[in-house]
């Protein structure tokens, strides 16, 4: 063969090879189409196959789970509340050729799950109170300060689904929609729930006013609390002095009549003891009786009088 012709031909025939091999990785599957139009069926196994150069074009559809990331939208709630609700799903192609033949791409398949996830999550939304997609699930218990009421400080009444059975409201209503697509849904969750910002305003507002309810129990309680301590002190101060002073009283008393035998066992020893005695508490009378401003209206035979008219030792009878 002529050299000049082998290496032209040497290259046509490599081009002619590397155009009609293609392989096939276990994580893909391939659609051989014709000026567009679908050739065969769909090629699953994985290795090395074969295809017509240049009039064929090898179409690669994913094996894998693939993840779908929704776009997060406002929705009303059945209690009138605005959220914004942020899902996302996990989801494989089953059925290569119907897929290829509706939706042909992955991006297209991006969008009608998108359509279809979004309406039946507003419809599922809708259908249910705000409660119920705040919740987890039915049997879980919010946690509740013990020394409150009941109902008090966890603001969110009892639900009677929660979000996971939302979830799988929205999986069951939207998987056959999308197996007429060759699409198989795994899962749908809620990655994130806001409040509007109009609703979130009122929310708060809620919030704090079941905190300053709550403050005002325990200001009250605490005022109830400091009032019987201060009675209690007051009554217990009372006591005590009461008690202080009876005992007071006791000693002082039993402290004059000791005084009061002593002076009778001093004064009471001789007569002029006595009139000595008799003396001095008359003098100790007009200290007591007498001052300086004391104007006293008596008559000659007063017994006040008496020291002063007779001196120390007054006749007898007088």
């Amino acid at each position: 063969m002529n050299r000049a012709l082998f290496l032209p031909l040497t290259i046509a025939a490599a081009v002619l090879l590397f155009a009609s091999a293609y392989t096939v990785p276990m994580t893909e599957q391939v659609i051989i189409t014709q000026f567009g139009r679908q050739v065969g069926a769909p090629v699953t196994d994985a290795g090395l196959h074969w295809k017509t150069p240049f009039i064929q074009t090898v179409n690669r559809i994913e094996k894998r789970i693939l993840k779908w990331d929704g776009p997060s939208a406002d929705m009303p709630t059945e209690d009138k509340l605005y959220i914004d609700v942020d899902t996302f799903a996990r989801w494989r192609i089953i059925d290569a050729q119907q897929y290829f033949i509706r939706l042909r791409d992955e991006r297209t398949a991006q969008s009608r799950i998108t359509n279809i996830l979004g309406s039946e999550t507003r419809n599922s939304i809708a259908r249910h109170q705000l409660v119920e997609i705040v919740r987890t699930q039915r049997d879980r218990q919010p946690v509740v300060d013990a020394s409150l009421d009941a109902g008090v400080g966890s603001g969110l009444p009892g639900i009677r689904f929660g979000r996971a059975v939302l979830e799988a409201e929205i999986l069951a209503a939207a998987k056959p929609t999308l197996a007429e697509d060759g699409i198989e849904l795994l899962d749908v969750r809620f990655k994130r729930i806001n409040y509007n910002p109009g609703v979130a305003a009122k929310i708060f507002s809620r919030m704090v006013s079941e905190r300053q309810q709550i403050a005002a129990r325990y200001r009250s309680e605490g005022e109830g609390e400091a009032a019987g301590i201060m009675g209690k002190r007051e009554r217990d101060m009372a006591q005590i002095e009461s008690e202080a002073y009876r005992k007071v009283q006791e000693i002082q008393g039993k402290a004059d009549a000791e005084a009061t035998g002593i002076y009778a066992a001093a004064y009471g020893q001789t007569p002029e003891a006595r009139e000595f005695y008799t003396l001095s508490r008359t003098l100790e009378t007009y200290r007591t009786v007498f001052e300086r401003d004391t104007t006293l209206v008596l008559t000659t035979d007063s017994t006040l009088l008496r020291l002063l008219k007779y001196g120390p030792v007054a006749p007898a009878g007088k």
